[in-house]
């Protein structure tokens, strides 16, 4: 049993990283003919759309009255806020240093969770995340062939990962109360509603734009931004915020690939060398006793709120 539940677990970060990745380098690309409002309008009504089927097909109930504050402003921050900040941000950042700046959200999370819940994440925890954020700087000081100073770019990539955050952390509850599948549909339909806000023009930026670029925000609704947030769910519902977020250090690694492959963003050898630092990192947050995984979870889970 413990086997097959640590082959799931590893499964679903895995699938995160990797689509959670694709992002990066797909908005890059959306941004050559879409403005970055219309592609987190146009992929989160995507999005949303594809789970209205699979509701049906699940018999998803609707949430409690009381509740639908709460899930409206968790889908501002972890979908409306997130992806619009991270689009305007990527405007003047390239994919490959944005999905550092993101990488952040593990340490955002971690701090979260602690001074609102008191969330243990461990001494290897805490260290881990330190060495892998030093890995993330050093690639972002000395691996990219861009300078990298502070720029309004950046700012919103990192209130884009504050905002995740957030999302990642207060959602507990209601992980446990409705279940990881009907809560991240919610919140999703949550963000879709704030974003219609924009949908002046998203026609005409739609019959203009080329069909492969229309194809690429597609694939953006229907995979980063759907899939992704079941697995995390799945994994924060068995491991706690902070530990289910903290592999997210791998997704720069992915994101470079991807973006070299993609728009010849090339890595150099200063990302290699700062993507095993982060690799290291990512091992020592993750060295924890398999008996404390599940303990974790429910106290974070019964303490918000």
């Amino acid at each position: 049993m413990t086997k097959s539940i640590n082959f799931k677990l590893t499964s679903a970060h895995l699938l995160t990283n990797i689509l959670w990745a694709s992002a990066f380098p797909g908005i890059r690309a959306a941004l050559t003919a879409y403005s970055p409002e219309h592609i987190s309008l146009l992929r989160l009504l995507i999005g949303s759309i594809t789970l209205v089927f699979v509701a049906v097909i699940q018999g998803i109930r609707l949430p409690e009255r009381n509740d639908v504050p709460i899930i409206l402003l968790l889908g501002f921050l972890g979908f409306s806020a997130y992806q619009t900040a991270l689009n305007y941000g990527e405007q003047t950042v390239s994919a490959g240093v944005a999905s550092l700046l993101v990488s952040t959200t593990p340490i955002f999370t971690a701090l979260l969770a602690f001074l609102f819940f008191r969330e243990k994440f461990g001494f290897l925890g805490w260290i881990g995340s330190l060495t892998g954020f030093c890995g993330v700087a050093f690639i972002s000081l000395a691996g990219t062939t861009e300078s990298f100073s502070l720029n309004i770019g950046i700012i919103l990539v990192l209130v884009a990962s504050l905002s995740e955050s957030i999302y990642f952390v207060f959602q507990n509850t209601y992980l446990k109360k409705y279940g990881f599948i009907a809560f991240t549909m919610y919140t999703i339909w949550s963000g879709t509603i704030f974003m219609m806000i924009f949908s002046p023009g998203l026609g005409e930026a739609v019959i203009h734009a080329p069909i492969d670029i229309t194809l690429t925000v597609i694939y953006l609704g229907v995979f980063p931004t759907v899939i992704p947030y079941f697995t995390l769910a799945y994994i924060t519902s068995r491991t706690g915020a902070s530990e289910a977020t903290s592999a997210l250090y791998l997704t720069p690694a992915i994101t470079f690939l991807i973006a070299w492959i993609w728009l010849e963003e090339l890595p150099t050898t200063y990302t290699l060398i700062g993507g095993l630092i982060t690799l290291v990192g990512v091992i020592l947050s993750n060295i924890k006793k398999q008996q404390n995984n599940q303990p974790t979870s429910t106290k974070s889970a019964d303490c918000i709120l």
